[in-house]
């Protein structure tokens, strides 16, 4: 039970730090840009790129891909989201837009890496592994627990803490107000969509790493999952997301462990339904009314 607690958490971590770049975004945009799943994706074969062929540490490969990340979700703004903004059901326009872009990503990276999965070189990571009580975990658990919670918290942190966050919020809220009160809605959207791939990248890299695993499709179960956790949460909630994406976790590990592997998304889904019967709008969403 404790193995099977402490596998949950670690799984959770990711799925969580995917889902907030989600959630970050619907929060201020009211879109879902499915894109993330890409940019997901391409962070993970540009640490690996840079792994393997520039014999860089996977630290600094991390930090790149990041940045890569972060590079990419300023191109989705100026391509995919920008020009569609203040048209008619310019959501419904930015949802397909963000399609196309992740579609386009895809294609890219498979025309780049080929449709075989890449896997980082032995040693990339150090492979120690430690024993508390009966549960047993590797380093690169605990340091993709570790960034995951730093990155989350950071987030909450800027969103609840600061002049940008304080930005956001007010975008989120009332678009048309928060322009009349001298904010520059652009930038803060072009930043939130910065910031919400460079989480993006950041998971793409520590879910490569701890399945040693880089494929041209591999965000998208995460990408499902990412949308199951952020309605789980409650849409739009930074800390719902987070105990979505843990919660998530650990009824896989579970479902795993009691059930079969092959039942673990069927009960993910099953609980996700349940949860959302009792409180529809998932377990820290509230009702809010938006106007454009």
């Amino acid at each position: 039970m404790t193995q099977q607690l402490v596998n949950g958490l670690f799984a959770g971590s990711i799925y969580a730090l995917f889902a907030v770049g989600y959630t970050l975004v619907f929060g201020v945009l009211d879109i879902l840009n499915l894109a993330h799943q890409a940019v997901f994706m391409l962070a993970a074969f540009t640490a690996l790129e840079l792994v393997i062929g520039s014999h860089v540490s996977i630290y600094v490969a991390l930090l790149i891909a990041m940045s890569v990340a972060g590079a990419l979700g300023a191109l989705l703004y100026a391509v995919a989201f920008r020009p569609l903004r203040g048209r008619p059901n310019s959501y419904f326009s930015a949802l397909i837009s963000s399609i196309a872009m992740a579609t386009i990503f895809e294609a890219v990276a498979q025309h780049a890496w080929g449709a075989n999965a890449g896997h980082f070189p032995l040693g990339t990571f150090p492979s120690h592994a430690f024993l508390v009580g009966s549960a047993v975990f590797t380093l690169l658990q605990v340091v993709i627990l570790a960034v995951s919670l730093a990155m989350m918290i950071g987030l909450h942190l800027v969103v609840q803490h600061t002049k940008l966050g304080k930005a956001m919020r007010a975008v989120a809220e009332n678009e048309r107000a928060a322009r009349v009160l001298g904010i520059d809605v652009e930038r803060v959207v072009l930043i939130s969509l910065v910031i919400s791939s460079a989480l993006g990248g950041v998971a793409g890299v520590l879910y490569a790493l701890q399945y040693n695993s880089v494929a041209y499709d591999m965000g998208r179960p995460l990408e499902l999952k990412g949308l199951a956790v952020i309605v789980l949460g409650g849409m739009g909630s930074i800390p719902g997301a987070v105990i979505g994406g843990f919660l998530l976790g650990l009824v896989e590990v579970q479902t795993v462990a009691h059930i079969g592997s092959g039942e673990r998304d069927a009960a993910a889904f099953i609980v996700l339904f349940l949860i959302l019967l009792l409180r529809p709008r998932g377990l820290l969403g509230r009702k809010a009314v938006r106007e454009a």
